[in-house]
């Protein structure tokens, strides 16, 4: 899905919503945020797997799409935090049912599997 149909008024919502959160890392990062700010290296060593490049370019795009909140303080070296904004935060609330979905998903597949 292309980034540009998250800022499309003729797509459908639900399509415009995916796009802001499309990617492998942007839901996990979410998460991770609701308990409050990060640094970018400690966010990289919570998500095994996730390289710095990706994780700056999910960062950067998230920031743009208005979800996060860079900040950069005055030190030497600087230091960085990433924190949700309010929208990121409506959204993470929007996401927790979906979530909550998910699991409940994966529950029954499990217990399908054991049946079997």
């Amino acid at each position: 899905m292309t980034r540009s149909r998250a800022q499309d008024p003729d797509v459908c919502g639900v399509t415009a919503a995916i796009a802001v959160i499309d990617g492998k890392w942007k839901t996990t990062l979410l998460w991770l945020l609701e308990s409050g700010p990060h640094r970018p290296g400690e966010l990289r060593r919570m998500v095994p797997g996730l390289s710095e490049k990706v994780l700056t370019q999910a960062l950067r795009e998230m920031e743009s799409d208005g979800l996060v909140h860079r900040e950069v303080h005055d030190t030497f070296p600087l230091k960085t935090f990433y924190s949700l904004t309010a929208v990121g935060r409506e959204l993470s609330e929007v996401l927790a049912p979906v979530s909550d979905w998910g699991h409940r998903r994966l529950q029954r597949l499990t217990d399908a599997q054991s049946a079997s």
